[in-house]
């Protein structure tokens, strides 16, 4: 089942109408929303609530900024490429990477169905586990799983919520359960995002004004001492002639 169909049922199955967003999701900034859904189960290329809407990829998430009714979402825009962070509990030795590698790369195949081309690479660096999903466009064949869906099933299994509620996902390495504290995943459009500076987080303006700074002070600091370099050749040139008159007269 798509993750558009997958969400509007969620949406429908709940008290509120709307959850708040998972605190570890990274830009996927509006978390679960009723969202609209084409014949074929994706999501149409504009979203609104009410008044207010947006564009989003093939993932559903929001890469754009906010607008009134009257916005323009073109076409719907490909996720080509999406990675998932996994953080295991504390542990005093490392996972054996590659039965981690094998758990991951038949998890991904079997269970959520997705060919394995396109699981581009699963790497372990205690305590980080990073799968990552390639599938272009010219790639994805009409009878493909889209990796979009893979990562909100792997999502869900991982965080113990499970969309096989008589199935839940077991990790398992050399017969060792494993447990999971963290997951974030990341998002690789094959068009940039559409973002205003205003919609950016408050951490991320400030890290940039830091490195304006930071490039404005060592730009002073570089003509500065390039003045008094200057003023200290003209004074050293100014010393020697006047020792040059010194030794004529």
């Amino acid at each position: 089942t798509s993750k558009c169909l997958l969400m509007k049922a969620e949406v429908m199955g709940s008290k509120s109408g709307r959850r708040e967003k998972p605190k570890d999701a990274f830009e996927d900034t509006d978390g679960l929303y009723d969202p609209e859904c084409e014949n074929t189960g994706v999501f149409k290329a504009k979203q609104c609530n009410g008044t207010t809407c947006w564009c989003v990829n093939t993932a559903g998430v929001r890469r754009t900024d906010k607008h009134d009714a009257d916005l323009k979402c073109d076409k719907l825009v490909r996720t080509m490429r999406i990675m998932i962070e996994i953080k295991h509990a504390e542990r005093n030795t490392p996972l054996n990477a590659e039965s981690l590698n094998k758990f991951f790369r038949e998890t991904i195949t079997n269970r959520y169905l997705l060919d394995g081309r396109y699981i581009s690479s699963v790497v372990y660096e205690k305590p980080l586990i990073t799968i990552d999903l390639k599938q272009n466009s010219s790639e994805k064949t009409l009878g493909d799983v889209d990796i979009a869906d893979v990562a909100y099933y792997l999502e869900k299994d991982v965080k113990g919520d499970s969309i096989f509620h008589n199935n839940r996902l077991n990790i398992s390495v050399d017969n060792e359960m494993v447990r999971m504290e963290k997951t974030v995943v990341y998002y690789l459009d094959e068009i940039p995002p559409e973002f205003s500076m205003k919609s950016l987080a408050p951490g991320l303006i400030a890290v940039i004004v830091v490195i304006i700074v930071a490039v404005v002070a060592g730009i002073v600091v570089l003509v500065l001492t390039r003045r008094r370099k200057g003023k200290y050749v003209k004074a050293e040139v100014k010393e020697m002639n006047e020792m040059h008159r010194g030794l004529n007269s």
